[in-house]
């Protein structure tokens, strides 16, 4: 076998190199024969004796050679192995699935298993599955846990495709193998140093009395500083109690500092100060509700505090009763569930009057818009807007693209009428191609961008005015010159009648404008029987004086007898899921208009006793639309929030994209699942 064995490289050629010497003598011997024989013969004698040396060392002690050179080997590639095995980075090699071949006493000590373990990686580490392994010659990194300890696990793939092409005894045609060399470092206290920088950061917030002086009005006058004072020492208490700072900056606002590890406890207790601040009564008809907002994670402490004036509107904005946490990458509501109190004050809606004068007198002409598959409220506040412009004398056009069967017999009445212009009406098409930069945008009854008419005129439109009465989401029109969101009012057409009374004087509604109006405020109310105060009635009747029929307004309601029957079918079809909320399909393809009776439906089955909430689907456009109902017990705009979509406290619905019938039922009951397993509902 020694004869076999060749060796190649500098040891062959230091080996060699006697005998490649002794053929030099040899030349040197036939030049020294032409100079004298005689030294000639005696150096002959020299050069023999020396190739009988050479070639005795060759032939008799090559084997000794290769022998001791094997043996250092050996030993060399021991002591290697001993390094590797004694080595304190836990350390392992896997095959190219992930079996481990080979470990070292470190590996084993820390992962508990014994010399010879030879299963898959994800056996020891469940996230260290075969795609999680290196597939090119990049390393992999990966934090991995494993019992009370955080590691990083490094993974480097080891070609064997040259080891094998330089081998005796393979042949390595075509061979693609490899192996992966796993090392494990210890970042557990990296981690924890890390968390605990994090929890120590800086948190700000906002608390504000929602109804201060409506709870103040309803209690007697000596009593008015006992109850701010209990108030004060509650909200006082509560972030004190978590190490946090509290000051009171305005009768009805504090400002808190907290460290974020103290805001996770207060997470965790969903803001118990919420429900307990109502708990405080001296007499008072009316319990103080707070709005609370937070923001962190900012890259300063400046960020953070824009961040908590933000969480604060939205948190007012989405009626109060809640805490929103806002971070760089998200938003978190908490709370919500009382119904926002009525303001009895018109001055909001005067002042925001005004402001709308002052921003469509400055302007050549008037955009306005609602969302999608517009309904009768939408439409509604849309004429009031319209009628405003026209008495102003600038040139105003309705954005409207499809139009629903309920819309139908009202649009008509403009439509047909001679008193307006053939262009009232505008396609989004038809919008964009005639808008100037000296126009402004209404938007009414919706304050998310996505689902508006045509969202391309956000950007084309420069003076941008928001008129809703849906709770704001994550997703608002962030550039409005005006936003009067109002979660209290019950319809937009409400608001919209507001400000009518303030715009002046000489502003004349015709009949059928009335009508528009009044008919919004009844569909969004469901006949004034759902979120129906003081001043709902009180636009009611300002619209009443206008020339609003009641008797006309429900001729406009009145069915046909498919949209009949398929609510009927919608409705005896419900399925009752888990006791309380009423889930059913709307699935009749003939009628024009099935997310219309799909609402209807949905307020239908309020009327069965112990359904807190209704859940109608409707399949329309390659798209699930849902519509969800409830009459005090449940928030399900809070619901529709996390399936996309949002709404008020008893009147929601969400737009579900790629997903079948089934699937919708599916993710909506699984929502409805997880917020009673955690406490929402």
């Amino acid at each position: 076998m020694n004869n076999r064995v060749k060796l190649k490289g500098r040891l062959a050629n230091y080996f060699n190199a006697p005998l490649r010497l002794g053929f030099f003598l040899i030349l040197v011997n036939i030049l020294i024969y032409i100079t004298s024989v005689m030294a000639g013969v005696i150096l002959t004698c020299f050069v023999v004796v020396y190739f009988a040396i050479v070639l005795s060392m060759q032939f008799n002690n090559r084997s000794m050679l290769m022998n001791e050179l094997v043996s250092f080997a050996t030993e060399y590639g021991q002591i290697q192995r001993k390094l590797l095995r004694d080595f304190d980075l836990p350390y392992a090699i896997l095959d190219d699935s992930g079996r481990i071949i080979w470990t070292n006493a470190a590996f084993e000590h820390v992962v508990h298993r014994e010399r010879g373990y030879r299963k898959s990686i994800s056996t020891i580490f469940p996230t260290l599955t075969r795609e999680t392994l290196p597939s090119d010659e990049e390393d992999v990194k990966l934090q991995v846990d494993f019992e009370s300890s955080n590691y990083v696990v490094h993974m480097k793939k080891i070609p064997l495709e040259e080891m094998a092409k330089n081998s005796d005894i393979i042949d390595a045609t075509g061979y693609s193998g490899y192996l992966i060399a796993l090392y494990l470092f210890d970042d557990t206290a990296v981690r924890l140093a890390i968390q605990e920088v994090d929890d120590q950061s800086v948190v700000v917030g906002f608390i504000y009395m929602d109804n201060y002086e409506e709870a103040l009005d309803s209690v007697e006058d000596v009593r008015r500083s006992l109850l701010i004072a209990l108030i004060d020492r509650k909200v006082n208490r509560y972030i004190s109690g978590c190490d946090g700072i509290c000051s009171k900056i305005e009768k009805d606002k504090y400002l808190i500092i907290l460290r974020k590890k103290s805001l996770r406890l207060l997470q965790e207790e969903w803001f118990e100060v919420l429900s307990d601040v109502k708990t405080v009564n001296i007499g008072n008809e009316m319990a103080i509700t707070l709005s609370i907002g937070i923001g962190l994670d900012g890259l300063s402490y400046a960020q953070n505090y824009e961040f908590a004036r933000n969480a604060i509107d939205l948190a007012l904005g989405r009626g109060g009763d809640q805490a929103v946490v806002k971070t760089p990458e998200n938003i978190t509501y908490y709370g919500g569930k009382s119904q926002q109190v009525e303001k009895s004050t018109r001055v909001k809606a005067r002042v925001k009057a005004q402001a709308l004068k002052e921003i469509i007198s400055g302007k050549d002409s008037v955009y306005i818009m609602g969302h999608r598959l517009g309904d009768v409220d939408c439409f509604g506040a849309a004429i009031g807007i319209y009628r405003i412009a026209q008495t102003m004398n600038r040139e105003a056009h309705i954005v409207v693209n499809e139009i629903t069967t309920s819309m139908q017999p009202i649009i008509a009445l403009f439509r047909d009428g001679d008193e307006y212009p053939g262009d009232m009406f505008y396609t989004s098409q038809q919008a964009v191609e005639h808008v100037s930069d000296n126009a402004a945008l209404v938007v009414v009854d919706v304050n998310k961008p996505s689902i508006t008419e045509c969202p391309e005129l956000l950007r084309l439109c420069k003076s941008i005015v928001v008129l809703d009465h849906h709770r704001q989401g994550t997703e608002v029109i962030e550039n409005a010159t005006l936003s009067y969101v109002e979660a209290y009012a019950s319809s937009a057409c409400e608001m919209v009648s507001e400000i009518l009374q303030y715009i002046g004087e000489e502003i004349k509604i015709r009949p059928e404008e009335a009508d528009a109006m009044y008919a919004g405020i009844v569909v969004d109310t469901n006949n004034f029987v759902s979120k129906t105060g003081v001043r709902t009635f009180e636009a009611a009747a300002f619209l009443r004086r206008n020339g609003a029929d009641v008797t006309r307004v429900r001729k406009l309601f009145r069915e046909d007898a498919e949209e009949y029957k398929a609510k009927a079918d919608t409705v005896s079809q419900a399925e009752i899921y888990r006791g309380a909320y009423a889930i059913s399909i709307c699935t009749n393809q003939e009628i024009k208009s099935p997310t219309v009776i799909g609402a209807q439906a949905a307020n239908e089955l309020l009327n069965i006793k112990g359904v807190k909430a209704s859940f109608i689907l409707t399949e329309y456009q390659n798209q699930i639309f849902i519509s969800a109902r409830s009459i005090d017990e449940v928030n399900v705009q809070v619901i529709m929030e996390h399936l996309g979509g949002g709404g008020h406290m008893n009147i929601a619905g969400c737009q579900m994209d790629d997903v079948s019938i089934a699937e919708a039922i599916g993710a909506l009951k699984r929502t409805i699942d997880t917020m009673i397993d955690e406490g929402e509902l």
